[in-house]
């Protein structure tokens, strides 16, 4: 008898499992664009957010505690930035490797926050069971974002979106609570003139029926009136006597204005009261609303984005993920919204979006944050005057890219820095110069290095650098050529021979991975190539400032 296949529950499609094999590019500063104090590690980055996720990923896994992301819903509409009419499986293939690279962000207590429609969200949430696991959904929260009804739509009007929320993992997340504000004490008075002041009151009596909570069906003196008064309607207490007595004792029973009523309540003093739980309807009266948002991005600019969320909605989720100084990370940045919220609320954050208007409505937007002249929004809530600093990136350029002849070869574009970062960064070290030993570029420990070079390798260039190596340490060498003698000359130093050390490994050459595409290229294999022509970087390529330390 065979034994049985295990079997799991999950959503299939065309296409799912062909998941692209991403290139890790370098990021490059823009200071032009960059602005205010460069040492508070924002980032706004302008590229296609998948490569800007993959760019990310091995300096940030880990260390983002909120993301919230905006994708397109997949409606079939035309908009200005977008093409959100998406066949439905190109839109799933296109949403996954993104949630995959999003979770390896999040942090272990983290969580992602996506706002949807119903056109995809049940959809979406099965997918997300699946990347996020199941045990780790939190809530979906419904916000209501018209103000008014759609009275021309066809069938219903849409009033509003989901959140969906996911913790990385649910037995480290906390979730924040709301500030109370002065529509939360509405309920509070005072009317027997406790000196305690305002309070309000809950019910004492449990939903269980006496033969199953015998221990809290009991009877307990009215002080008012001396009667014996036992749970109503064949209910019980909802505490135990002893816990009852310490309440009657301390006047924290309430008999009702006469004094005599047969429902007591247990008193709630305000000045006990704490933050408030959030609820998972979430009204346009306290997170704003759809033409809200369309009025602050008139504010900013001159062609506001076509679908902003309200500076509110993002309080309320920066709000509850996260805390000062944290990371929040946006990969559907849009118009800026997010970015704006966090730098306000004193966080940190990166922010990624394609096209020029990563230039035209966020970076002007931000600088408008810094120099505190952006006082719509939740600037006047929070107190917002002005401060901090951002750094602009884009992406580099495909490190290998095919000269006239289809052979793999190295871009014009990179000079040496460039080269050795990225390199770096495909064999998973950390790009970190030493100031005195030139060979010590990367690192992946202590005692582990890599060096680039575009020079010719020589067996006594091979033994210089290995006479100023410790017996401990060991060293990898990518280098455009070198001599055979040097090949296995010493055991702690491996060289490898660039570009064929990076064939196959990932799609080279490509440049857009975003959702307004209308098919998926073909992407072709590199070939495995014997020689390459002359393709190392040109020494006249122009300097860019390299990212080489994201945390710095």
């Amino acid at each position: 008898m065979k034994p049985q296949q295990k079997q799991k529950l999950e959503l299939t499609w065309i296409g799912k499992g062909d998941e692209p094999k991403l290139e890790p590019r370098i990021l490059i500063e823009q200071p032009e664009l960059s602005y205010g104090d460069p040492s508070t590690g924002n980032m706004l980055i302008q590229g296609d957010n998948l490569l800007a996720l993959k760019a990310l990923e091995q300096e940030f896994a880990g260390k983002v505690k909120c993301i919230f992301i905006d994708p397109p819903y997949n409606t079939g509409n035309a908009f200005e930035h977008y093409d959100d009419g998406l066949e439905h499986s190109l839109w799933l293939n296109l949403m996954v490797p993104r949630l995959r690279i999003l979770r390896n962000l999040l942090s272990d207590d983290g969580s992602i926050w996506v706002t949807i429609d119903d056109n995809e969200a049940h959809y979406l949430k099965v997918v997300m069971d699946e990347i996020f696991g199941r045990r780790n959904f939190i809530q979906t929260s419904a916000w209501f974002k018209r103000v008014s009804p759609a009275n021309d739509a066809k069938y219903f009007s849409t009033d509003l979106d989901f959140v969906f929320c996911f913790a990385k993992n649910i037995d480290r997340f906390e979730l924040n609570r709301l500030p109370r504000e002065e529509k939360h004490n509405k309920g509070y008075s005072n009317p027997d003139n406790d000196p305690r002041g305002l309070w309000s009151s809950g019910t004492l009596t449990g939903n269980k029926t006496p033969k199953e909570r015998a221990n809290l069906y009991y009877a307990i003196k009215n002080p008012n009136t001396g009667e014996m008064v036992f749970p109503p309607n064949g209910l019980t207490w909802r505490y135990g006597q002893e816990t009852m007595e310490d309440l009657l004792a301390n006047n924290l029973i309430y008999w009702g204005k006469t004094g005599n009523s047969k429902s007591p309540r247990v008193k709630r003093f305000l000045s006990e009261a704490g933050a408030i739980v959030p609820r998972s309807i979430w009204l346009y009266d306290d997170v704003g609303h759809t033409q809200e948002a369309m009025l602050e991005q008139k504010a900013m600019s001159s062609t506001p984005f076509g679908t902003p969320k309200p500076e509110r909605l993002l309080r309320r989720i920066v709000h509850l993920s996260s805390d000062r100084n944290e990371l929040v990370l946006d990969s559907f940045l849009g118009s800026g919204t997010t970015a704006a919220v966090a730098h306000k609320m004193g966080r940190r954050y990166i922010g990624i979006e394609l096209g020029d208007h990563a230039r035209t409505h966020c970076q002007p937007r931000l600088k408008k944050v810094v120099d505190g002249s952006d006082q719509g929004g939740i600037s006047k809530a929070v107190g917002w005057q002005g401060g901090g600093g951002f750094r602009f990136y884009t992406l580099a350029p495909s490190l290998l890219n095919r000269d006239k002849y289809g052979n793999w070869i190295i871009s014009k574009e990179y000079n040496p820095d460039m080269l050795a970062a990225a390199m770096a960064k495909q064999e998973g070290f950390r790009y970190q110069p030493d100031e005195a030993i030139y060979w010590k570029q990367a690192r992946s420990s202590e005692k582990d290095f890599l060096f680039t070079t575009t020079a010719f390798l020589t067996a006594e260039m091979l033994d210089g650098i290995h006479s100023e190596m410790q017996p401990e340490e060991s060293l990898l060498i990518a280098c455009k050529a070198f001599q055979q003698e040097c090949r296995n000359r010493h055991a702690n130093i491996s060289i490898k021979k660039i570009p064929h050390m990076l064939l196959g490994r990932c799609e080279f050459g490509r440049e857009d991975y975003s959702l307004n595409i209308v098919q998926v290229p073909v992407e072709e294999s590199p070939d495995e190539l014997a020689e390459e022509p002359d393709d190392h970087p040109d020494n006249d390529a122009p300097e860019r400032s390299v990212q080489t330390n994201l945390f710095d």
